[in-house]
């Protein structure tokens, strides 16, 4: 691997790793009578959301050894580890996968092709991708146990830029709701969220003018 291939890939998993760590801090408000909560994602409950975020880091684990098999099935993973766990909270479960993917990516050395069905990715573009995931999940579970966690400006700044790249017509509304509007001078992470089709106002931030959020 080349000195501008190495670099390229560090700087794609340091930030991947800092939406992990965000995230954290979001699993761990998670309590097992929170998992029939609605979230910000329409439709889902916290549980349903649990699972997705699974599925999500799972697929990031295999993208590090070069190949992701789609299709698992988290939210019976989850169930049924759920029943096992004398706790009852599959959010501490997603917190262990979290922690294994860290160390995963921080273990890669390879800045070949990763193929995802039958798409061809390079590994910083998986983890750029994976990051703006992760991130604005964390926030949504952050939101739906009623305890705002604002995405750090530095990486609401970093992530939104790559948003813009990454996220494009055909990944709405399947991964992603329609771009809501905000102020051009509104801060990082109502922009990232408005871009992802978030409000920000749902945080309990004060709206705007335009029934958005600042």
């Amino acid at each position: 691997m080349n000195g501008e291939r190495e670099r390229v890939l560090t700087a794609g998993v340091a930030l991947l790793e800092r939406a992990i760590d965000y995230t954290l801090g979001s699993l761990r408000i998670v309590t097992p009578p929170m998992l029939c909560r609605a979230t910000p994602c329409a439709g889902w409950t916290m549980e349903r959301l649990l699972a997705h975020v699974t599925d999500s880091l799972r697929a990031l684990n295999e993208a590090a050894t070069g190949t992701v098999t789609l299709g698992t099935k988290a939210l019976d993973h989850l169930r049924t580890a759920r029943r096992l766990n004398r706790h009852g909270n599959p959010a501490l479960l997603v917190r262990d996968d979290a922690t294994e993917l860290l160390g995963t990516w921080a273990a890669t050395l390879t800045g070949e092709l990763v193929s995802i069905g039958d798409r061809h990715l390079t590994s910083p573009m998986v983890a750029a991708v994976g990051a703006i995931e992760i991130a604005v999940h964390g926030w949504d579970i952050a939101t739906a146990c009623g305890e705002p966690r604002p995405i750090p400006p530095l990486l609401a700044d970093e992530l939104l830029d790559l948003a813009h790249l990454f996220v494009t017509p055909a990944d709405r509304p399947h991964r992603f709701a329609a771009p809501l509007p905000v102020p051009v001078d509104a801060p990082a992470d109502d922009r990232l969220l408005a871009y992802l089709g978030r409000d920000p106002a749902a945080a309990g931030r004060r709206p705007y003018p335009n029934g958005h959020s600042t």
